[in-house]
């Protein structure tokens, strides 16, 4: 796939954590949450991301069971998936996501303190969790 700039997603049917990284260093960083209605985004200002920071490509977490097994919100998530392919003509890559939210929260309550705070707010994990699961994609994919 080589380098360039990625989006990853988080998808929930209230929020959307958003992250953004970069292929060749293999790392992504938190950017925000974006919040939805029954799934759906505010699709002008997810285009307006795009226009900022011009990904490459996208990457969304698909939501299973910890047996592998779809879970509830496996089909929203890669309906998702598939309009923002649709909407944006970029490639979208789906990964796994089993427990990123959970990785998410263990990894801020161990920064002390001020990370069980951000611990509980579900903006922050989402977020984080959408770095996780772009970390994992890049982590996972065939190297050039």
């Amino acid at each position: 796939m080589g380098s360039g700039t990625h989006l990853g997603f988080d998808f929930g049917l209230r929020r959307i954590g958003v992250a953004v990284g970069e292929a060749m260093l293999g790392s992504a960083r938190p950017l925000l949450t974006l919040p939805a209605r029954a799934g759906q985004p505010d699709w002008q200002r997810l285009q307006a991301l795009l226009r900022e920071w011009q990904p490459v490509a996208l990457v969304v977490g698909i939501p299973r069971h910890a047996d592998g097994s779809d879970s509830t919100m496996t089909a929203p998530a890669q309906d998702f998936a598939r309009s923002l392919q649709a909407r944006f003509d970029l490639p979208v890559h789906l990964v796994d996501e089993r427990l990123s939210s959970h990785a998410a929260e263990r990894e801020l309550a161990e920064r002390g303190r001020g990370g069980a705070r951000l611990a509980r707010r579900p903006d922050v994990v989402d977020s984080l969790a959408a770095a996780i699961i772009l970390e994992t994609w890049f982590a996972e994919r065939p190297h050039d």
